[in-house]
């Protein structure tokens, strides 16, 4: 496809609207050889886009739907029954080439079994996971994945997370060998469930792989490893602690009194790059296509950023990379 082309489900997350419209203006001027195609229902979203002025703007395409998908509907339900919904409609267009990603800030599971349904797993994969990135002490950024796609997830499918998390490494953070590791409840061999023990033999297999065992939860920002994997229960809990944490901190520069002036002194620059905020969008992997999940509370500046994000992952064509991983990963395993 030769034109930069984004599909985004207008009427996902808490707000909706106005919300997303806004981000998408902001895109737009970012972003000059961005075309969108916005989805969402009429009588919510078109009033929101004639007071931005997007009903006429020439890199927007609108396609009104007569359904949404609820943050309480089942991922069974939103399959079967919303067919004609935003996030569904998003997705088709995504599955269908008129775009080159889809954003959305819906319901989790209803866009993960969308998703499958319509752009279908990569050879290999047997769940696509959520990635995020997660700011390190030293500078840079580690990914962690999964981050509530899978609630639980069996030693190969926690395998597949490390090949997949370490493509997108290579080619979102530009590290050539990126170090793997295990999020766990301890550090030594014994400790974990079955399913995380399992796989972090399954990994010491993979010699191609910079594979350094198991880390904790008090080392998720302390730069030790660049790729961070776990299940979807484990890695949302942690995702959302961390970004609670994040916001207690940011919350200390508007109090009054010793402390909080000495942290805004000490921490100015730092505490900035703490804004949840900055890392809202989690990637689909594991898909044919990029898809990309805004936080559900997302503000304007987050859900852009979410939009930013798939516009990386179309440069990086991330899929591909993958599904060649996977087929080298296959080889290699018959050559054993």
């Amino acid at each position: 496809m030769s034109q930069l082309i984004v599909a985004l489900d207008m009427m996902g997350g808490d707000y909706g609207p106005p919300i997303t419209v806004p981000a998408a203006v902001q895109a737009l001027s970012l972003l000059p050889d961005l075309n969108l195609l916005l989805f969402g229902l009429e009588d919510e979203l078109a009033p929101w886009l004639s007071r931005f002025q997007l009903d006429q703007h020439p890199r927007v395409q609108v396609q009104y739907c007569s359904q949404q998908v609820g943050n309480d509907d089942k991922a069974a339900y939103a399959l079967r029954h919303l067919t004609d919904s935003s996030m569904r409609n998003a997705l088709d267009a995504l599955a269908l080439g008129r775009a080159c990603a889809c954003v959305s800030g819906g319901n989790t599971g209803a866009l993960m079994a969308m998703a499958i349904k319509t752009l279908s797993t990569l050879p290999g994969v047997d769940r696509p996971a959520l990635i995020t990135r997660l700011p390190q002490v030293g500078g840079g950024y580690a990914l962690l994945l999964d981050v509530g796609a899978n609630i639980s997830c069996n030693a190969e499918q926690l395998v597949q997370f490390a090949l997949m998390g370490e493509q997108t490494a290579q080619h979102t953070l530009g590290i050539a060998h990126p170090r793997i590791a295990l999020l766990n409840v301890g550090a030594e061999a014994s400790k974990g469930n079955e399913a995380v023990r399992q796989a972090g033999l399954r990994l010491r297999e993979h010699t191609e792989l910079d594979y350094s065992g198991y880390i904790e939860g008090n080392e998720l920002f302390l730069g030790r490893a660049d790729v961070i994997v776990c299940d979807g229960f484990v890695g949302n809990v942690a995702l959302k602690t961390s970004e609670g944490v994040a916001k207690l901190l940011l919350s200390q520069r508007r109090r009054s009194g010793f402390l909080s002036k000495f942290l805004t002194f000490c921490l100015k620059k730092r505490l900035s790059h703490l804004n949840p905020d900055q890392y809202n969008g989690a990637s689909l992997i594991g898909l044919r296509a990029s898809v990309v999940k805004s936080h559900g509370s997302a503000g304007s500046s987050a859900f852009l950023n979410a939009i930013l994000q798939a516009v990386g992952q179309i440069e990086y064509n991330l899929p591909a990379s993958i599904a060649h991983r996977f087929d080298t990963a296959l080889q290699d395993s018959h050559l054993r």
